[in-house]
């Protein structure tokens, strides 16, 4: 099946090249034309704009869009929506806001080109463990660019089938699944993420505390020196707590026992506070999430005014004088 994909950055450049391992036909487009001259060098069709991409194409065309969510992602549905024709499919496999998958898919509508929302989970490791995707769009899209999801999708690889499941019909073994109409597939995406959010804070805590048990803050009698990065190790194996975030996390303190790479300025994408937003809408508590997400936004800051209002109050009603952690 032929496929256009617009993106070639980490993961987009990499799902070109499992499609394309796999038998299927890749014209791609990026504003980079050193990568979009090196996937042509592996195969691709490489063009050098979306008009190119296009001609390139017979209908109907299908064209993946895996760039950054918000203005990049929002444009080039845009371009696209001006330039195809009835029959076409624009597939969004970033993070977008579910949202904004329906006011897209409406926009869309008129002129009978079909938006597909491909939620993608599977990051750097993608091109050779698959991708897992929740999808949301029209049944009949989704099931004509099955072949695509399919190759994409990891596959039911050695993973143990869940009791009672040889039962039940569908593709959620694969690693994909329709999950419902246009913003269905990124809705379930971003609460994943909100997920995400919650238990790498619960690892991050834990491992935070173990290390902390050797500080001179707790007696000396009950003081550990633990190997931390044995027990990431240990954890993976056997454990309830078994995952792929604990062998990222063993991974990492193997490369770096301290860290010190890392400033502790972390980052968010966006869908933890989409999860919010949504438990709020709903009326649903995320107490969890909500936290995580936070915890965010409170690394990004050397010292926050809120703990300096709980400093001065402190000192205020008690007399209460703040001492350096440790001290």
């Amino acid at each position: 099946m032929q496929l256009g994909m617009i993106g070639l950055g980490r993961m987009g450049a990499n799902m070109a090249r499992r499609l394309m391992k796999n038998g299927h036909t890749i014209v791609a487009y990026d504003r980079s034309a050193d990568a979009v001259k090196q996937l042509a060098g592996e195969g691709a069709t490489g063009v050098d704009s979306l008009d190119a991409m296009i001609k390139a194409m017979p209908k109907p065309r299908h064209i993946w869009i895996m760039v950054p969510a918000g203005g990049p992602t929002e444009s080039t549905v845009e371009e696209l929506g001006k330039k195809l024709e009835a029959g076409d499919t624009i597939i969004d496999g970033g993070n977008s806001f579910f949202k904004d998958d329906i006011r897209r898919g409406q926009m869309l509508a008129p002129k009978q080109i079909s938006y597909v929302d491909a939620g993608t989970s599977g990051g750097v490791y993608g091109l050779e463990r698959g991708y897992c995707m929740m999808i949301g769009g029209p049944k009949d899209v989704v099931t004509r660019l099955d072949p695509i999801f399919k190759t994409l999708a990891p596959g039911r690889g050695n993973v143990e089938r869940t009791p009672g499941r040889e039962k039940l019909a569908g593709t959620s073994e694969d690693g994909y699944l329709h999950c419902g109409p246009t913003g269905s597939g990124h809705f379930v995406k971003m609460v994943h993420n909100g997920i995400e959010y919650g238990i790498m804070q619960a690892l991050a805590e834990g491992f935070d505390i173990m290390k902390g048990a050797n500080n001179p803050t707790v007696a000396e009698d009950h003081r550990f020196a633990l190997p931390i990065a044995d027990i990431a190790e240990v954890w993976r194996r056997g454990s309830v707590l078994s995952s792929w975030l604990v062998d990222l996390t063993a991974k990492a303190m193997v490369e770096d026992p301290n860290l010190a790479k890392f400033t502790g300025s972390v980052q968010d994408s966006g869908e933890g506070r989409w999860t919010v937003m949504a438990a709020i809408e709903e009326g649903v508590s995320a107490d969890v999430i909500a936290a995580s997400l936070f915890t965010r936004f409170r690394s990004r800051q050397d010292h926050s005014f809120a703990e300096k209002v709980l400093s001065a109050m402190r000192f205020q009603f008690g007399g209460h004088v703040e001492k350096p952690a440790g001290g």
